[in-house]
């Protein structure tokens, strides 16, 4: 495609055949040929893309020029407008005409032709002009306040061989956020450099970049998360701190080589959103009565679980927010603290100098505290300690990595913890999933015989019942899902329970005795509740609920 750039810019007498070997060796280091044209100022920004224009079959259109309807620039959200550096221009017979910079930004607007669920066509635009677009039409665009809290001068966008990085990965992050991302996937393929974003618990592609970006874009996130530049070999963790339009955002961020380079993986913690209270978390009233019973007993063990990303730690946030009173005393171990809640005592855990959950755990039983709350229990040292607290007199909160809640005790007897430990220590066990709520938008069905049966419901006794279903809308991008709801497994256990957990009964009698005994209400129940409630839709908690075929 560059060789294409150049050689029309030749053919229109724009650069000589010598001006475009000279920018072809300048641009052997990574640097897109048009670019270097213009950096060297062989050749202007609109006939540059007027050349890409014509190698990508699009017209051009000369922002200077006209002016744009505000019923036009209203069909596309300022933010989104900004963040993705596209501006409406046009509408003519039901087509939206949208001035681009960059090629590649056709995925985006594809993107928004769905969104906006009418048809959206590209056309180029020299990126000075588009810019001074969007700032007279929009405002001024965020990648100031984005590439300054990453360390750059506003001033400096448009200078260095680093720009167009530090823009690129300005508007990874803005965007991210914008789009209520949890996370970022940044994958070298090949082919392409892929990102790929979790909204709402689904991984969504949102770019596909040149493969020669995979290098300085990776160098330049190990560069913020102060990770080694150098090593390519090993995986890394670090951490990024940014300040976006006002939102102190954490980002944890891991590496890990591949065949086709290095992946990035970050999780974004916005530590400016308010902590979540038990209410909204999707408790049912009867569950959430339950809850803070079992929460408001003097000592103990509560155990929360489910897969990474499922709301453990913000399920065990609005416990402690619930039970957080100036006489009670709490301390938490953490790795990482991710919200900071006044008059808790948190510590942040820190295997690299040797101070991990066991040793924070330990030197806690000094500090007098009155509930305790250890992060994960990953080993036998972090899991005896924890239980030894719940028989002293502490309530003890912890997160295991589970399927669903009768699995917590036997994996506890797993790891090595004597039975009659277990069956003393623990109180309850909550498992939890998460599932994507309906948008506004969805419609309403009659429910199947398949839907109900598969929810475990009798397509006698619900007969006619209304469901509600996705539909899509601008708001929730197309999707017909937006947020997200927790469905909940309670095990409480009762003399039975202990019993056989002391005498280290197998996971499917524990199960088989907890349901008949009523002291378990699986995953599956809570979710078809969600559904009869127009909550969510069977597909979802189907998604989250069966694992290998069968019913949890």
């Amino acid at each position: 495609m560059a060789q294409d750039v150049g050689e029309i810019l030749v053919a229109a007498g724009t650069i000589t055949p010598e001006q475009l070997r000279e920018a072809q060796v300048a641009a052997r280091g990574g640097q897109a040929l048009p670019e270097v044209l213009v950096r060297m100022g062989v050749a202007d920004e609109a006939a540059v893309a007027r050349a890409l224009a014509k190698v990508h079959n699009l017209p051009f259109v000369d922002l200077s020029k006209g002016k744009i309807a505000p019923e036009v620039l209203a069909r596309i959200p300022s933010e989104f407008a900004l963040s993705q550096g596209l501006l409406p221009v046009l509408e003519k017979a039901g087509k939206l005409i949208v001035a681009i910079d960059d090629p590649l930004k056709r995925i985006v607007v594809d993107q928004l032709q769905f969104q906006l669920g009418s048809e959206v066509a590209c056309a180029m635009a020299a990126s000075g002009a588009l810019r001074r677009a969007l700032e007279q039409h929009y405002g001024a665009a965020p990648e100031e306040s984005v590439a300054r809290s990453m360390g750059a001068e506003p001033g400096s966008v448009d200078e260095g061989d680093d720009a167009p990085i530090i823009r690129l990965v300005s508007r990874m992050f803005q965007d991210a956020l914008n789009m209520r991302a949890s996370d970022i996937h940044v994958e070298p393929t090949g082919s392409v450099l892929r990102v790929r974003y979790r909204i709402d618990g689904v991984l969504r592609v949102v770019a596909e970049h040149p493969p020669h970006l995979s290098s300085p874009l990776i160098s330049r996130l190990k560069i913020m998360a102060a990770m080694d530049i150098a090593e390519k070999r090993k995986p890394q963790d670090g951490r990024i701190g940014l300040d976006l339009k006002g939102r102190n955002v954490d980002v944890r961020c891991s590496i890990l080589p591949t065949n086709h380079g290095e992946s990035v993986v970050m999780r974004l913690l916005d530590r400016s959103a308010n902590l979540i209270g038990l209410k909204e978390l999707g408790f049912e009233e009867d569950d959430y009565k339950w809850f803070r019973r079992v929460i408001a007993r003097p000592n103990g063990i509560v155990l929360v679980t489910g897969p990474t990303g499922s709301g453990k730690t913000t399920t065990l946030y609005a416990a402690l927010g619930e039970l957080n009173r100036p006489d009670v005393k709490i301390i938490t171990a953490e790795d990482p603290v991710e919200y900071h809640i006044a008059g808790i005592n948190q510590v942040q855990v820190m295997p690299r100098i040797g101070l991990s959950f066991a040793r924070v755990l330990k030197a806690m039983l000094r500090a007098a505290p009155n509930i305790i709350l250890v992060g994960e229990i990953r080993d036998l040292e972090t899991a005896e300690i924890a239980i030894q607290a719940s028989l002293t007199g502490h309530l003890v909160f912890s997160t295991l990595h589970t399927n669903d809640a009768p699995s917590a005790l036997t994996r506890l007897a797993d790891m090595g913890v004597k039975p009659f430990l277990v069956s003393a220590a623990v109180q309850a066990v909550m498992a939890q999933r998460l599932v994507r709520k309906l948008c506004k938008c969805a419609t309403e069905h009659e429910a199947s015989e398949a839907q109900l049966r598969a929810l475990g419901l009798d397509p006698a006794l619900y007969k006619g019942r209304t469901l509600r279903a996705p539909k899509g809308c601008r708001e929730c991008e197309g999707g017909g899902y937006r947020g997200r709801v927790g469905i909940f497994e309670l095990l409480e256990m009762d003399n039975v329970l202990r019993e056989l957990t002391f005498r280290g009964a197998s996971l499917e009698e524990v199960r088989t005795a907890a349901l008949a005994s009523r002291k378990l209400q699986p995953l599956i129940s809570d979710g078809a509740r969600k559904v009869l409630a127009g909550a969510t839709t069977t597909t979802e908690i189907l998604r989250v609920t069966r694992v290998g075929g069968e019913r949890r």
